[in-house]
């Protein structure tokens, strides 16, 4: 089955993500922030990662650029989630080692044809 890891400090954002995620096939896992997030995929790297831009330790940005750093860090799809549409920050973690985004509030579909996109659907 493959591996999907949700980054959001929302637990009802990380919780809708999942179920989207598991009706997907994928196994998911939660993470509330960077760090509990780093330290899983140093444990196991995930085929996935949907993360929230805005967490309170270190923005999504600066856990993109740690993340790719990491062994394994260069494989995942990182699928980002954000409330706006700022072209800027866009552009900013797409720069930073994101593959794709998606704007919250989360919607299957959406995040289906992302997958679907990069052959992982």
């Amino acid at each position: 089955m493959r591996h999907c890891l949700v980054v959001d400090d929302s637990r009802v954002m990380r919780r809708v993500a999942r179920a989207i995620m598991e009706t997907l096939d994928f196994e998911t896992a939660e993470a509330e922030g960077a760090d509990g997030a780093l330290a899983y995929c140093r444990e196991r790297m995930p085929e996935v990662i949907l993360l929230d831009l805005n967490l309170p330790e270190i923005d999504g940005v600066q856990f993109l650029r740690h993340l790719r750093r990491v062994p394994g860090g260069t494989r995942p799809f990182v699928l980002f989630s954000m409330m706006e549409n700022d072209v800027a920050r866009i552009s900013q973690a797409l720069q930073a080692g994101a593959n794709d985004f998606v704007l919250k509030p989360y919607d299957r579909s959406a995040i289906q044809s992302k997958l679907a996109a990069a052959e992982l659907a």
